[in-house]
């Protein structure tokens, strides 16, 4: 029997609701093929498979691609567009058809924040101020009046704004303190154009643990920023040319994804530290703005696509994450799993007309009462699993509780073999009563065309107590757990 135990008396705070963001980039089929067509148009079964989602914030248009993009090719008559080559992913057409307006409408159809990652690599700082003043001014203004030329009378009101995107790398291959200049320069030009609406800014941060790029940025630049990003992807393999395949892969290499994704914990703890260290008392966040598993491709397909499949590894690298950033919800403020639809660890693939939801999909369903609770402090005790140097703990876990004080219990078992029995103790919170679901499969088992459901949530049997709960988590599993209060 192992132990869980909630303690509702001690929290780290409220957990952002844009911890359960999205990202989608124009690289392979996300956008089109997945959100879209090729003619820049929604598709309608997509839309309402990501609605379900209730996703707080969908970041866009990048990604790499965003420090090649020029907002103004995607505006207007769609047949008037400017053609450009994607040069970051597959050196395939671009024909623009899916730009400012098409996004900012899938929002609007999500019910979502928009986060628009803009152009510092390739870009102007004129040309990010325009965007700005296109999207957000109300009253008469160039580019306020262009946009109302282009068919929308008022202003979109976008909030959250990236400055750049990894500029250490693919955005400009720059040094630490030199982005740090540009950042305050750009920030400048960010302005609002209305007083209940400030524009959220957010610096392009670190690659995994470049703790100086962390400190450099928030040390010279903090004073002009909102946020600062962080970048970590989950690869099994040794390096970039062998990452690993999506679903052949023996015990070892299971437990070598879990253990490499833990690292999160420690990288948010660090970096979380070095921003409060300097930040000299501006409250600045931590985005983790693209994170989530990264394998070779699918066999067959483009390589400058990233596209692969998603199996219940991924959706415990996702219940993992999560329970992460919900434990340490005092200072990640937003994170954006990569990518929504047919690229990297997805919530949608798409074949034609026909669409799938991945495990990973119904692992941020199981948890999406979390966004916007108060977070509760939790510990499962339990024991180490899998090889040595790269051991994991068999139970992972998060708690919050809703306005309505009921609480959320999220555990996932590790153990890819065997079930655990849990007994959860809850403190101060007396059940009335208590249900469950768990997504369960073998490490590999995975969703296909052919077969749809074969991974899904099911019930979970649970016994509830005047102290908390009892039941058995099968292995390799994500479970939720639903507690009405007395």
């Amino acid at each position: 029997m192992a132990y869980l135990f909630v303690n509702a008396a001690r929290s780290a705070g409220t957990i952002n609701k844009n911890i359960y963001g999205q990202f989608s980039e124009h690289l392979g089929r996300c956008i089109y093929g997945g959100i879209a067509d090729q003619d820049g148009n929604l598709r309608a079964p997509v839309v309402e498979a990501l609605k379900k989602l209730r996703i707080p914030v969908l970041r866009w248009p990048g990604g790499c691609f965003a420090d090649t993009y020029h907002w103004q090719d995607g505006i207007g008559p769609r047949s008037e567009r400017k053609t450009i080559i994607n040069t970051n992913w597959g050196g395939v057409t671009e024909n623009n058809a899916f730009g400012t307006h098409e996004f900012l409408e899938l929002c609007e159809q999500l019910g979502c924040e928009a986060y628009l990652s803009g152009n510092v690599g390739s870009g102007t700082v004129q040309e990010f101020s325009d965007w700005v003043e296109y999207c957000n001014m109300a009253g008469v203004s160039p580019m306020a009046d262009l946009r109302r030329q282009n068919g929308r009378e008022k202003p979109f009101g976008v909030r959250y704004w990236g400055i750049g995107n990894e500029a250490w790398g693919c955005g400009g291959n720059m040094r630490a303190e030199y982005y740090a200049d540009l950042c305050r320069q750009y920030s400048t030009y960010l302005r609002a154009y209305d007083e209940k609406l400030s524009p959220y800014k957010i610096a392009s941060g670190a690659n995994v643990d470049d703790y100086h790029w962390t400190r450099t940025v928030v040390e010279r630049a903090g004073h002009v920023i909102d946020a600062v990003s962080l970048h970590y992807y989950t690869i099994p393999g040794p390096d970039w040319q062998h990452k690993g395949s999506a679903t052949d892969f023996d015990r070892a290499e299971y437990y070598t994804t879990l253990h490499k994704t833990l690292r999160m914990e420690e990288l948010v703890e660090n970096h979380s530290r070095i921003i409060r260290r300097f930040a000299k008392g501006r409250p600045i966040g931590l985005c983790v703005d693209e994170w989530g598993t990264w394998y070779d491709v699918e066999p067959g397909t483009n390589p400058g696509f990233l596209y692969q499949q998603n199996s219940m590894r991924d959706a415990l690298v996702a219940a993992v994450n999560l329970n992460i950033f919900n434990n340490h919800c005092d200072t990640v403020v937003m994170a954006n799993i990569a990518q929504a639809v047919n690229v990297l660890q997805a919530m949608l693939l798409t074949e034609g007309d026909k669409v799938i939801m991945t495990p990973t999909y119904h692992v941020f369903a199981m948890y999406g009462a979390h966004q916007g609770a108060r977070q509760l402090e939790s510990y499962a005790q339990t024991r180490m699993l899998g090889q040595e140097g790269e051991q994991v703990p068999e139970l992972h876990m998060s708690a919050s509780e809703q306005e309505d004080g009921t609480v959320l219990v999220t555990v996932a078992n590790l153990n890819e073999s065997e079930s655990v029995p849990v007994n959860c103790l809850l403190g101060d919170v007396t059940p009335a009563m208590v249900t469950a679901s768990v997504l369960v499969g073998a490490p590999s088992a995975h969703n296909t065309f052919a077969q749809p459901q074969s991974v899904i949530p099911a019930t979970l049997p649970v016994t509830c107590s005047e102290t908390g709960f009892t039941a058995v988590l099968p292995p390799c599993s994500v479970a939720a757990f639903t507690v009405c209060q007395q």
